[in-house]
């Protein structure tokens, strides 16, 4: 599909992707609460991504596992990709880090959540990987 995006919207993505998700909600939702269909979707799930990021950074287990998982199945309509977003791939590493803290469990989120700010990585089954990243498609 192709649709044209604001600027803005890549101003979010840069923020996401450097981490800083309290903005890049801002930023998102101004854009989202102005944007019509398809583009509300594909803006909210975005956000509820960021915000379960943000929840996470702030230890909130339940509001970081609720955000990843709506935010990941909203964007499911969108894959592969949407707006030159790699959407699959977002979702793939928001769904990874998803069972990584679920599996973790809210007894846990400090140490879980502050092995990401030092590293940028967790563990999931024995592997070490990334925090989602928003990606553009090749």
């Amino acid at each position: 599909m192709t649709e044209v995006i604001p600027d803005e919207f890549w101003q979010g993505v840069g923020q996401f992707n450097l981490g800083d998700y309290y903005t890049c909600h801002d930023t998102l939702e101004a854009l989202w609460m102005d944007a019509t269909e398809p583009q509300k979707t594909f803006y909210q799930g975005i956000l509820q991504i960021a915000v379960g990021l943000y929840h996470l950074s702030n230890h909130n287990w339940r509001g970081a596992v609720i955000l990843l998982g709506e935010g990941t199945n909203r964007l499911g309509y969108y894959q592969p990709d949407y707006a030159e977003i790699n959407v699959e791939n977002l979702i793939a590493e928001s769904r990874e880090l998803l069972i990584a803290l679920q599996g973790a469990g809210a007894e846990n989120v400090g140490e879980f959540a502050e092995s990401i700010k030092n590293t940028g990585t967790y563990l999931l089954n024995g592997q070490s990987l990334s925090v989602p990243k928003i990606a553009k498609i090749l």
